[in-house]
């Protein structure tokens, strides 16, 4: 065929589609032929990704704004994009926006329909930047809007937990070790380990805020823009506390979704922790606590069964924020500078762990509010473990013996009581004085429940009133 041959050829489908200014793809000049129906529904994300709509608005408005404050689009221009995208928003609102599988993702979605609804002011929109730092923007304002709102979350669970803390300040229960009777606590105390833990992980979500905070916008594709923009006035528009300083780094970097989803990991590894206690203290057996009815559900066989669903299902729900972090991990582990279509994948395991937290804090905080405490299965337990056997040995130490000779004679009078089937408080004061000629009449008071807990009375202790100055102390925290 010759070139004169070639230029008279007829335009291939795709490309005449293009040349009308049909096609619904950005990129479709440079292609011969149509995406295939498998690959479109394979590569599009706006299924998922739709969610950071909002998000996606707002930046566009900010780059908007700074484009026509350079002097990069007119006026008029801006005008018609923050009318036309006030449509959109309305549109979206009330249900009747039409996504589309054909615009592959939320951006190219809003932009067709932004362009349909103001024409050219619409096309100028995307000047200065790419979908490289678009989405990298977009992800970074929904995970601080996230980060926030689980913020509030956090607060709201300590609250119960501070609560209910309140209430159990001096309810005595077994403290364990290796799930084993070990010392005397306060059902208070006990509580307070997980405000704390929940404190911690409150500490990480705002650190990690500090390092999402930062605007990717202007880096475009990859090496920055030929055009006069402002980065810092979109920065400043969009709170963001300053911008990414290397545009490679700004549109491939996920380092803050991983942190995120590290610590939406740690939060949900002691939402589960505290799971597992519930569901063992509910059961008959141990029996320390009820959980209200509204957070447990029954047998559809049994008709006695009052299961603690909420925190099992919790439980399970750990090892799938574990598995988003895994995801992010191994997604970025191979990837070479810049943006890879690898990471269209961060998304859903980003806002499912998201979800996950967001769902899980919320009952949790009202769950706990519905908890109540079984003060006598408490107390009951403390007599099967030889509770005060520590204070024992702490009282001899006083009396003037070495702890380890104070530690050999109270396992020999733990194995006789175990012997008589009693607790230690039961033995005769003739079979302890056995064990060592220093126990008086004395040693009964610091055998006692009431008497071990009161002589921890320290900074972290399990003494009652040290439980309640810690709770004033979080209160204030709060």
């Amino acid at each position: 065929m010759t070139a004169s041959d070639t230029s008279a050829a007829p335009l291939s489908e795709a490309t005449a589609a293009s040349a009308a200014g049909t096609t619904n793809y950005t990129w479709a000049g440079r292609f011969s032929e149509p995406m295939a129906e498998r690959v479109k529904r394979y590569t599009s994300s706006v299924d998922f990704d739709k969610r950071m709509w909002r998000q996606d608005i707002r930046g566009s408005l900010a780059h908007a704004r700074m484009l026509a404050r350079q002097g990069i689009i007119a006026a008029a221009d801006l005008a018609d994009i923050e009318r036309g995208m006030a449509q959109v928003v309305t549109e979206i609102e009330s249900g009747q926006f039409a996504w589309s599988l054909d615009l592959e993702d939320v951006h190219l979605n809003i932009e067709k329909r932004l362009t349909t609804l103001v024409g050219d002011a619409g096309k100028r929109l995307h000047t200065g930047r790419s979908r490289n730092d678009q989405v990298a923007t977009d992800i970074r304002l929904y995970l601080r809007d996230t980060i926030d709102e689980i913020l509030v979350l956090l607060g709201d669970f300590r609250r119960a937990l501070i609560e209910l803390a309140d209430k159990e300040a001096a309810t005595p229960m077994p403290g364990f070790t290796h799930l084993q009777v070990a010392q005397p606590v306060t059902f208070g105390h006990h509580l307070l380990a997980y405000f704390e833990m929940f404190g911690r992980d409150a500490e990480r979500f705002a650190d990690c805020r500090k390092r999402t905070n930062r605007l990717p916008l202007g880096a475009a594709a990859l090496a920055g823009t030929t055009y006069p923009i402002d980065r810092e006035f979109v920065a400043e528009q969009l709170g963001f506390e300053g911008v990414c300083e290397n545009s490679l780094d700004a549109v491939s970097d996920r380092d803050f979704a991983i942190e995120f989803c590290a610590a939406c990991a740690l939060t949900m590894t002691h939402i589960s922790r505290l799971s597992e206690e519930l569901v063992l203290w509910m059961n008959p057996r141990v029996g320390f606590v009820r959980i209200a009815d509204r957070f447990c559900t029954g047998s559809s066989i049994m008709p006695q069964k009052k299961n603690p669903d909420v925190p099992e299902l919790a439980r399970g729900k750990t090892g799938r924020v574990t598995g988003s972090l895994m995801s992010l991990l191994t997604l970025m582990k191979g990837q070479p500078l810049a943006y890879n279509k690898d990471n269209q994948e961060d998304k859903e395991p980003l806002f499912d762990a998201a979800d996950t937290v967001t769902d899980t804090l919320a009952i949790f905080a009202e769950m706990i509010a519905g908890v109540s405490a079984r003060p006598d299965n408490m107390r009951a337990a403390l007599t099967q473990g030889f509770a005060t056997a520590t204070d024992l040995a702490d009282y001899l130490v006083r009396k003037g013996l070495p702890f380890r000779d104070a530690h050999e004679a109270v396992g020999l009078a733990v194995r006789r009581a175990e012997e008589l089937g009693v607790d230690l408080p039961q033995l005769p004061l003739t079979e302890l004085q056995a064990f060592s000629p220093l126990i008086g009449e004395d040693v009964f008071a610091v055998l006692t429940v009431e008497g071990s807990l009161a002589a921890r009375n320290h900074i972290g202790g399990t003494a009652p009133e040290q439980v309640r100055a810690a709770i004033a102390r979080a209160r204030s925290r709060l």
